[in-house]
């Protein structure tokens, strides 16, 4: 075992963590891939918590283009972008400003003409905060099947595909409306595997979902729909499929940059580093489990890496809360406390996850860091690691322990960042 102890590992991780956030910093990320400046007007949209910091940097970079626009942002994320509107609405459940937005969106690309340019600065959130309901529903029709598919235990894909056919501008519709202006999409992504027509639902890019994979998802995961909403499906109204819109998409910043980031990071300090994914997905508990494990088989054999290593990896877990009360918690912290437990305090192992954009669900932390002592800590603070687990209370536990890894809003958003270290 080498000489790294408890200090400089909780220094290395948080390095480890902050140099992958760094990467996905929305301004530098969105004038590395500007198009060429219009013949026409510019008009600047979009939504998600880096959208505000996106427009700022576009709207320092041109200052010579007619340029306008209104982009919407996470309460807590706005920050002053020039010559476009800067609004806020509500994240994970929409609510009325959410609405408003999308409605002004929709309204800022109206009748434009072909030499017009129309950006889109989309990143994570988006989805929660374009809530523009489909003719027919309402938005408290729309808050019920968020707050549904945020429980079911559903993938982000799965519930993208929902929430697009039930708005009147995701799912591609937003870049439908813009026409005949050219549309270039920037896009930070938050989802597993990058896919475009997934981040905040696709607003401006085709949907290859299908109202026959929403129903499917209904079924699979026994969601109690509205009666509304149940109508609108059985009508069985289509968003706009690939090919019968223009699309030029640019990732400008992703979940595999920012764990290229850490993995510099790592070795900047002399420690090995693998990453195993971009994409990682399940229950965050077991997750955190399975992580256990591999570190176990680090530790005893050298596979799949030799000590001092850190595994590195990224996605969005889930966290089903059933029918029971919960406590507070997010998916980071739950896939911690998952980790911890399933190590009954090995020595040697440390681990930190943490969102990128700085909130772990809807809490005042990233995430949360898991030393050798955490069980221990945590008895002799009167606390029951695994009741807290299954109270899905891991946030008041890691709390308790001073151990949570605040940043406050990052403007960005790459999904998870897992570092799990091995000395």
């Amino acid at each position: 075992m080498s000489q790294i102890g408890d200090r400089d590992a909780r220094r290395i991780l948080r390095a480890i963590f902050d140099a992958a956030v760094a990467s996905a910093a929305p301004g530098p990320a969105v004038l590395r891939h500007l198009p060429e400046k219009p013949a026409g007007r510019c008009i600047v949209v979009g939504a998600g918590k880096a959208s505000a910091a996106m427009a700022a940097a576009l709207d320092r970079a041109w200052p010579d283009v007619d340029l306008s626009g209104v982009v919407v942002t996470r309460d807590g994320h706005a920050v002053p972008a020039g010559r476009v509107d800067i609004l806020e609405a509500s994240h994970p459940v929409p609510d009325r400003r959410s609405e408003a937005a999308a409605r002004r969106i929709l309204a800022a690309v109206a009748h434009l003409a072909p030499e017009d340019l129309v950006i889109a600065l989309i990143s994570g959130g988006g989805s929660a905060l374009l809530a523009l309901p489909a003719e027919g529903l309402t938005l408290a029709d729309k808050q019920a099947v968020n707050r549904a598919l945020l429980a079911s235990g559903a993938t982000i894909s799965e519930m993208n595909a929902v929430r697009k056919h039930l708005s009147a501008i995701k799912g591609g519709r937003l870049a439908a409306a813009a026409a005949p202006a050219r549309v270039v999409t920037l896009l930070i992504s938050d989802v597993p595997g990058d896919d475009p027509a997934i981040i905040a639902s696709g607003p401006t890019v085709p949907d290859p979902s299908t109202i026959g994979d929403v129903r499917d998802i209904v079924a699979r995961y026994r969601l109690n729909l509205p009666e509304a909403v149940a109508r609108h499906l059985d009508r069985g109204l289509e968003t706009p499929k690939p090919g019968t819109i223009p699309s030029d998409v640019r990732m400008i910043a992703t979940p595999a940059m920012a764990l290229t980031a850490a993995a510099e990071a790592a070795r900047s300090a002399g420690i090995a580093a693998l990453i195993l994914g971009d994409a990682l997905e399940g229950e965050s508990r077991d997750l955190g489990a399975m992580m256990a494990g591999i570190a176990r088989s680090v530790q005893r054999h050298g596979w799949p890496v030799a000590a001092p290593a850190v595994l590195l990896s990224g996605g969005e877990t889930t966290v089903t809360i059933g029918a029971g009360p919960a406590g507070r918690g997010g998916r980071n912290t739950e896939f911690l406390l998952g980790f911890a437990i399933a190590m009954t305090g090995q020595p040697g192992v440390y681990a930190l996850a943490g969102d990128s954009d700085g909130i772990d669900g809807s809490e005042d932390a990233a995430g949360a860091l898991v030393t050798p002592d955490t069980l221990k800590r945590a008895a002799a603070a009167g606390l029951d690691p695994r009741q807290m687990l299954a109270a899905h209370d891991s946030h008041e536990l890691f709390a308790a322990l001073d151990d949570l890894v605040v940043t406050g809003p990052t403007l960005t958003n790459v999904n998870e960042i897992r570092a799990v270290l091995i000395v």
